[in-house]
């Protein structure tokens, strides 16, 4: 038991689309591994001469204990330049850190953005990390939910992930979303410390439904589902309506929003928090971080990347894995 506590923390790192800023964020946030992070070494996955390429200055960073698991691109990569031959190399990167996670060899992972489209150019169906992250761990339900940082961050969940808006009311059910709520509040509990969650949950439609005029979703799903998450024990008042709910007044006692779709919540996290907001993967495994924004490929490759949401990430990462071997 003393020596597994005495054990660093280890973080496995993917570096993303190649032509993206995945390497370069990752160098630059390591750099201030042995300040930020003095008890976790770090694997990073990745192409060795990419990585040394685009860190501009000598990589691993010299007093950081940073590994890198040399894994060869399929092609060379340009700045900028997405490039479908290296699709299955991305998918290579993640597929290993999942399973070094699984296996007990990483405490977590934290994935820098990858390009969906050149996944699927490769020829391999990919809808997004989260989903590919359930489906290779065989979770039946994860929840996606980004967070933004401070003492007490805004965090926002989602009851569905990548769909496209006609079926969102389709994929909501009761069962699903005490499911989430369930997975929500454990998580928060367990990874961040959290005694007694607070999640406030969004309606569907305008006004959450008018009562009835503007839709019966919030009657029909989400009323007997919060009302059946209470009965658990799960603190999850609403449905509000979504327009209203990101105010000081509501938000300063919560410690997540449940919204219903991607856009009815994520462009207010984001407006108040890009670039240093993350994105959590709660119901898994393993636990797994990751940055709050895409590939940036017109950024790729001319420093001027901000390298503070990987470098928050990292930060849930570390944190979130301390929670777990303290539990």
């Amino acid at each position: 038991m003393g020596t597994a506590a005495a054990r660093p923390l280890a973080i496995a790192i993917t570096t993303g689309e190649p032509a993206g800023v995945g390497p370069e964020l990752t160098a630059a946030a390591l750099r201030q591994a042995h300040e930020r992070w003095p008890h976790a070494r770090f694997t990073v996955l990745g192409d060795r001469a990419l990585l040394q390429a685009r860190a501009g200055t000598n990589w691993p960073v010299a007093g950081v204990a940073v590994e890198i698991e040399h894994r060869p691109l399929a092609v060379a990569a340009e700045p900028g330049k997405l490039n479908a031959a290296n699709g299955r190399y991305v998918l290579g990167l993640l597929d290993a850190a999942i399973d070094g996670a699984v296996s007990g060899r990483f405490d977590a992972i934290v994935t820098a953005p990858l390009q969906k489209s050149t996944i699927n150019d490769a020829g391999v169906p990919f809808t997004g990390h989260t989903e590919y992250l359930a489906e290779r761990t065989h979770t039946p339900r994860v929840v996606m939910m980004l967070a933004g940082s401070g003492e007490r961050p805004l965090r926002v969940a989602l009851a569905t992930t990548h769909l496209p808006l006609k079926d969102v009311s389709a994929a909501l059910s009761i069962d699903g979303l005490v499911e989430t709520l369930a997975i929500i509040d454990h998580d928060l509990r367990a990874h961040f410390g959290l005694a007694a969650p607070r999640i406030l949950v969004t309606g569907l439609n305008p006004h959450a439904g008018e009562n009835g005029y503007l839709g019966r979703e919030e009657i029909d799903v989400i009323t007997p589902a919060l009302e059946r998450a209470r009965a658990r024990g799960i603190d999850a008042p609403g449905p509000y309506p979504a327009d209203t709910l990101f105010q000081p007044r509501y938000l300063k006692d919560a410690d997540c929003v449940l919204a219903m779709f991607h856009d009815q919540g994520l462009p207010v996290l984001k407006y108040a928090t890009f670039g240093e907001g993350i994105n959590v993967t709660l119901g898994l495994p393993i636990i797994r971080t990751s940055v709050d924004h895409g590939t940036a490929l017109d950024l790729a490759g001319t420093g001027r990347a901000d390298a503070g949401s990987m470098i928050a990430a990292i930060d849930a990462a570390v944190t979130m894995a301390r929670h777990k071997r303290a539990a």
